[in-house]
């Protein structure tokens, strides 16, 4: 009989390069100690290591004639707080670095393939053929459609192409139905999901478009709460996702209740996973995704508010048993504080609620920040916030979900050498972020800043660019001290007089795993 011993750091290693989100977590505390507050034992040590497969899904962009869609795909250079292990486990990728977009079928209707080799081609006759392939870390790949046949994209990365992997869908629409700039960081895919700032009124055609990913069909299913509480659903045998296969839903469907402004939108799939964002279009004040909000909690961040917005909503939902009471707070560029407008909002249980925060801006970009109004009562909520820029005819509108901190590194892809600005919001210390702008999908050299945050307040900044910037580029925000730090990156383009932006916020890129170093005889016995 022989007898193979095995690293359980080498076990671990396997596991993430093949997830890709692994986890193992070792015996003792993040601080390195342990239960009895003395330095940890080997066993209790753990390392950090570079993802080696990761994906992301991006929804069908329009299907109006006069859209144009720009996808920029970037990784970043190196990966931030890894380490060999102790056992000599590699760090180093086993694949090549590439990461590929490929088209998903869409179940809506059969549409030919265009003749034109630019636009989006049907995904059943090219499913293996990738429409945008990423080969080097630190230079980004650019595609550009104007069909209004796009295609959903389903996206893989392996190698050194994985670890921090992003990819910014933005688009266009000059006029008509749908009019305004829409864009967002394509999602990776999930099992759970909320959209709080959904709407089922009759100036709102809001569709949740759902994405698969996978070689099997998904079931999903979709709740909508509105301020009464869940709203009667039409729908009683989920949504079924064909394997690699986008689908549509137009939320107003759903339900046979009365149309309501402000709608949380939960999706949840039965098995698989599945990628998912809203479209909005209003039918006055234009058009932009919204994305999932982070997951339910007691504290929530919202970043990116811009100077001259003219109108702030929140949205916020309580999904657990319990009523939720948040004080609201605004980091602005001296300082937090609360608005006039509105200190707080009580969220009933399983209920939506909203508060329009007027002359929030004031001329300054912020960040609401969410916290319980009695500390030792935190109820669980997601949120959103509606944000306008202009008046009148002139208005445009965009999302921002509650989001996560940047952690050690952060990226959004797709900036312009114009219209872009960066919001970076310190909360509890002073903190230093460095920015770096990547090359230009055509050609320039990066270019990298530091900023300097203070706490309790938000600093936007029109960040570097690259020298001889040609296309669209990446900036990627690294915590140098003082976390946690939050952002968002803001597209701005004026169109006919109307302020067309999106924002989309910056979150912890999660380009490594973390496993543990220690050697453990995991013997398997064999003949």
């Amino acid at each position: 009989m022989n007898r193979t011993t095995l690293s359980l750091a080498a076990i671990a290693t396997a596991l993430a390069a093949v997830t890709g989100f692994a986890t193992l977590t070792a015996p003792a505390s993040s601080s390195g100690t342990g239960a009895d507050g003395k330095p940890a034992a080997s066993t209790g040590s753990r390392t950090r290591l570079p993802v080696e497969r990761t994906g992301l899904l991006c929804p069908a962009p329009s299907d109006s004639e006069v859209a144009d869609t720009t996808y920029t795909s970037f990784t970043p250079t190196g990966t931030p707080g890894t380490s060999r292990p102790a056992d000599g486990a590699a760090t180093s990728h086993t694949t090549a670095p590439r990461a590929d977009l490929y088209p998903a079928a869409t179940t809506t209707a059969d549409k030919p393939a265009p003749k034109d080799k630019k636009q989006t081609p049907d995904a059943k006759a090219t499913a293996a053929k990738p429409l945008l392939t990423l080969t080097q870390p630190g230079k980004p790949a650019g595609l550009e459609t104007d069909s209004a046949d796009a295609t959903a994209l389903i996206g893989k990365a392996t190698g050194a192409a994985a670890p921090g992997w992003t990819t910014q869908q933005t688009t266009t629409v000059s006029g008509g139905d749908g009019r305004g700039m829409l864009g967002l960081s394509c999602p990776a895919p999930d099992t759970d999901l909320w959209f709080p700032g959904a709407s089922t009124s009759a100036e709102r055609q809001d569709y949740v478009h759902l994405t698969n990913p996978d070689d099997a069909a998904v079931v999903a299913d979709i709740d909508l709460y509105g301020p009464e509480g869940e709203l009667k659903s039409q729908l009683t045998e989920g949504v079924t996702v064909p394997a690699r296969s986008s689908v549509p839903v137009l939320l107003s469907t759903l339900t046979a209740e009365k149309a309501t402004e402000d709608v949380t939108v939960h999706v949840t799939t039965r098995a698989g996973r599945l990628g998912a964002a809203v479209r909005a279009a209003h039918d006055e004040q234009g058009s932009d995704w919204l994305t999932a909000s982070a997951d339910p909690s007691g504290s929530l961040v919202l970043p990116g508010i811009p100077a001259d917005a003219t109108s702030v909503r929140l949205v916020a939902h309580a999904p657990g048993e319990s009523d939720a009471d948040l004080k609201i707070q605004l980091a602005g560029k001296t300082s937090t504080v609360t608005p006039a407008a509105a200190q707080s909002l009580h969220v009933k249980a399983g209920m939506t609620a909203a508060v329009d925060l007027k002359n929030l801006a004031r001329g300054e970009a912020g960040t609401l920040l969410l916290t319980p109004s009695q500390p030792g009562k935190k109820s669980p909520v997601v949120a959103a916030l509606k944000v306008t820029r202009g008046s009148g005819d002139n208005q445009e509108t965009a999302f921002i979900p509650a989001g996560g901190p940047i952690g050690e590194r952060a990226t959004a892809a797709g900036s312009s050498a114009k219209g872009t600005t960066l919001t970076l919001t310190a909360l509890t210390a002073d903190a230093q972020v460095k920015v770096t702008a990547s090359a230009g999908t055509e050609g320039g050299t990066p270019a990298t800043k530091t900023y300097t945050v203070k706490r309790g307040t938000t600093t936007a900044v029109v960040p570097p660019t690259p020298t001889g910037l040609k296309g669209t580029y990446a900036l990627t925000a690294e915590t140098v001290s003082g976390s946690p730090v939050y952002a968002s990156r803001m597209l701005a383009e004026p169109e006919d007089g109307i302020p067309m932006f999106t924002v989309q916020p910056l979150e912890d890129d999660r380009g490594t795993v973390e496993i543990p170093t220690a050697r453990q005889d995991l013997t398997v016995l064999t003949d």
